[in-house]
């Protein structure tokens, strides 16, 4: 099936069923949770039994105000929510997040990746450009810094514990010209605002997500970790994402005519992370657009997949290496 024949499908034909799974006596936290699907999955973990979730926000004020409507709608019990200060454009904010994680919470049943950013426009957050050090660094990096924690939960309460990202099927048509420079250069490449394709950009972050996860997962046996690793696609839903790249009130008109049409309501991409942070061990390191294991595509698959992913992984390593010298290695 065609990129654009499955968005069809994806779009107006087929609808992630609601998730069931039974979240009692979980910890959850969920990045990019003050808007848009984060606040929605958050919501409905809530109303599936979930015990204590944070919010972990850029912004904390707007945090609060999704916890209040979260709990207004659900009628949990205020003390259910916090809301964490996470910005994934910094390692120290990921760091000290990090740190509170393994200190305050007694355990960690799961971590809900979902932060992100769309911009066209070429801007630098500590050493890459902006959706790298998002989507790619600070992600790979907050992975890394909670496994012990989920480890721990997972061992102490005998259960499986989850690491699930929001992923994009975006990934299928990323052209990803940077992989075509020597070993060792891609990341460099990307961090070039002269030779940087920022039309692309958007495809490419989510493609090394990918390939984090993927990654990941391998690095971290289900049979001796018992964390699950995977990530999900929520479809072309209504957000936030993005708004603020649209200037003057015409065009963001024409933009909301055209989401109205495309897209699909808030509530129903979430259901598809949801799924993520409940399904079961088959899905360790698998990719779940709509709630069903698919095999990866575009410049994922394969033998040349894998190798591109090793690529990828072998400069990502070094970098969080030197962000935090140790973490990278399994205990």
């Amino acid at each position: 099936m065609s990129f654009l024949a499955a968005f069809i499908y994806r779009q107006f034909i087929h609808e992630p069923p609601a998730p069931t799974a039974s979240f009692k006596g979980r910890t959850i936290i969920v990045t990019g949770s003050n808007s848009g699907l984060g606040r929605e999955a958050c919501r409905m973990m809530v109303r599936l039994g979930a015990s204590r979730v944070i919010l972990a926000c850029r912004n904390v004020d707007k945090g609060k105000i999704a916890a209040k409507d979260i709990q207004a709608t659900t009628s949990c019990s205020p003390d259910m929510l916090e809301v964490w200060q996470l910005d994934m454009s910094s390692y120290a904010s990921v760091l000290a997040f990090a740190e509170k994680v393994n200190a305050d919470l007694p355990r960690l049943d799961v971590l809900l990746a979902n932060a992100g950013r769309v911009t066209r426009k070429f801007g630098m957050t500590e050493d890459n450009e902006e959706s790298i050090t998002t989507h790619v660094v600070s992600l790979s990096l907050l992975a890394f810094l909670v496994l012990p924690k989920l480890r721990e939960t997972a061992m102490k309460f005998n259960t499986l514990t989850h690491f699930t990202a929001t992923a994009s099927e975006l990934y299928e048509v990323a052209k990803f010209k940077e992989r075509k420079v020597p070993d060792g250069k891609i990341f460099a490449t990307l961090n070039d605002k002269s030779k940087a394709n920022m039309e692309d950009r958007y495809n490419v972050s989510k493609l090394l997500l990918m390939f984090v996860i993927r990654q990941v997962a391998t690095m971290f046996p289900l049979d001796s970790r018992q964390i699950i690793m995977n990530c999900v696609a929520p479809g072309f839903c209504h957000s936030e994402l993005g708004m603020n790249e649209i200037n003057g009130p015409i065009l963001s008109r024409l933009v909301q005519i055209v989401k109205n049409i495309l897209c699909r309501p808030t509530e129903v991409g979430a259901r598809t992370l949801v799924y993520g942070a409940s399904a079961g061990a088959n899905t360790h390191g698998q990719y779940l657009p709509d709630c069903k294991i698919t095999p990866m595509k575009g410049l994922a698959k394969g033998k040349e997949g894998r190798e591109l992913q090793n690529r990828v992984w072998m400069e990502l390593k070094e970098k969080l290496e030197q962000i935090r010298p140790g973490v990278t290695s399994p205990s």
